[in-house]
């Protein structure tokens, strides 16, 4: 089974599409074996989780440690569906303006008290305000008021009718916390961990390691089935790789294409590759020069060979994008023609907006994940014929995410899919989303985007996201040229593990070590 990639069957089928119907399924594997209590699981990662406070995490890293120590009312599945978390059943009303969540009996924080609907309250009143400034505030739907019914019911009322809630309420950052810690300050999680989830927090070295351990209290008593999960930080992705290959770990977060094959050949190991909505996208500061003029922008997505950005940037493990960060994964994609390279008339955009003898520009890329300076140099080099003159820069990735990201005129971003079409265009591209990078606030993208949340009609749904699709396409925003696959790698003992579509769920509490586990302390 060495080399070998997971593939989960409905995302396969979206992905094989994806990739021209060049995947194949592999053969029906041997029963897996029971899983296993005990052991410590050894998972590298490429960046340090500098975030401890679940409302404010922004990159994987930190999203695995938020889902380790916290839970949310809902879960995403492997299908990208809610399922039950803190929530155990949940109903809505006819016009679904309004949503009931029952909550489990006998659940208790870390540090043994009681969870109920006073806290999931508190939480969302936390999470709505903005002076929290917690990304899930546009990202958990219109949610207009949050209210007790009793201490295990809450009750969600919304500006207007969404179908989505369940799956939206499973965002990254919308997990559960005390109200007491809410009333004492929140400052408090940025030390300590004060959650439901499946482990709890032993120690926090954000640059080395991170230890977690399992929770005897969860809800779910046959779960997690490890004992300890040891988060360690490998910023070189050459020696994470060679870390794992000599069974000094067991799972890796993820890994770049480059080092994909090295980790298909290696005995031992299981290479795991998953389709996915996950892009990197080239960020244009929409509201200052030059990127306000609409020209300069449509000019640079003229210069750019998406197949053979796919080819640089993924080492083939990924598709084109045609700068709308929907793909075939998404439920409402629109089938917009691709873009194709045209040097003349990029020329006579660039010219038409006063820039006839180029445009000299610095693009800034963080050196994390590896990726991103891929595509800033293919982009430099795409667009040089055309008159760019683009100077890139790269920066180590703490620096990006205090000086450049939300800040900067002209960089690469990346991000993972959404469970959602309405979900990455609130986190990302509306007037009012959370991270907000391109400052495009275009009004009838807002409009069609607003009434497509509302509206439960799904034909009208579809046509409501094809026209928003069809106008960031035209318009250009920033320039997504290509959707990653998701590559990772396990040791062949590691069972129950498999990446999620999403990019940033990861369910280790299903994990478990088989035979031939390295005994760990």
């Amino acid at each position: 089974m060495t080399g070998m990639f997971q593939i989960h069957r409905r995302s396969f089928l979206a992905g094989a599409a994806a990739l021209g119907g060049g995947l194949v399924l592999p053969h029906a594997p041997l029963l897996a074996q029971a899983p296993k209590r005990g052991g410590t699981l050894r998972m590298s990662v490429d960046q340090a989780a500098a975030k401890l406070n679940p409302l404010l995490t922004r990159v994987n890293p930190e999203y695995l440690l938020a889902e380790l120590l916290y839970s949310s009312l809902t879960r995403l599945d492997l299908n990208m569906a809610a399922a039950p978390d803190l929530a155990e059943s949940w109903s809505n009303s006819a016009d679904l303006t309004e949503w009931t969540f029952k909550l489990r009996k006998g659940v208790v924080f870390h540090d043994g008290s009681p969870c109920t609907s006073a806290d999931v309250v508190a939480t969302f009143e936390a999470i709505l305000d903005p002076k929290t400034a917690s990304p899930a505030r546009q990202n958990i739907g219109p949610v207009e008021k949050v209210t007790a019914a009793d201490e295990t019911t809450v009750v969600f009322k919304l500006t207007g009718p969404y179908a989505d809630l369940p799956v939206a309420l499973a965002y990254t950052n919308a997990k559960i916390v005390p109200a007491a810690v809410i009333k004492q300050g929140l400052a408090r999680l940025d030390r300590e961990a004060v959650g439901t989830g499946p482990f709890k927090l032993v120690s926090f070295e954000p640059e080395r390691q991170v230890v977690v351990e399992r929770n005897p209290n969860y809800y779910d008593k046959a779960r997690p089935y490890l004992d300890r999960v040891q988060i360690v930080v490998y910023p070189d992705p050459s020696a994470e790789v060679s870390a794992l290959i000599a069974g000094d770990t067991d799972l890796m977060l993820n890994t770049v294409p480059t080092e994909f094959a090295r980790l298909q050949k290696a005995a031992g190991v299981k290479a795991l590759r998953q389709p996915s909505g996950q892009f990197c996208n080239v960020n244009m500061a929409c509201d200052k020069p030059p990127f306000n003029d609409a020209r300069v922008r449509q000019a640079l997505a003229l210069t750019i060979d998406r197949a053979a950005m796919v080819n640089f940037v993924t080492e083939g493990y990924g598709t084109p994008g045609n700068d709308t960060p929907l793909n075939k994964a998404y439920r409402f994609w629109s089938d917009l023609p691709l873009k194709k390279p045209d040097i003349a008339a990029a020329k006579k955009l660039l010219a038409d907006a006063g820039h006839a003898k180029g445009l000299d520009l610095t693009l800034i890329a963080s050196d994390r994940p590896g990726v991103r300076t891929q595509l800033a140099v293919a982009t430099r080099e795409m667009a040089k014929p055309a008159g760019f003159n683009i100077n890139v820069q790269t920066m180590p990735h703490a620096t990006y995410l205090d000086q450049v990201w939300k800040k900067g005129s002209f960089y690469i971003g990346f991000y993972n899919m959404q469970p959602t079409a309405d979900a990455i265009f609130a986190l990302l591209y509306t007037s009012n989303a959370a991270w907000n990078e391109t400052r495009w606030n275009n009004a009838a993208f807002d409009k069609l985007v607003g009434e497509a949340r509302t509206t439960v009609d799904e034909a009208r749904r579809r046509q409501l996201y094809a026209e928003a699709q069809k106008l960031m396409h035209a318009e250009v925003p920033s320039m997504i040229p290509v959707f990653f696959d998701l590559l990772a790698a396990q040791r062949d003992y590691v069972q129950g593990y498999q990446l999620h579509p999403r990019g940033a769920v990861f369910r280790l509490d299903y994990v478990s070590l088989g035979d031939g586990a390295p005994k760990r302390g």
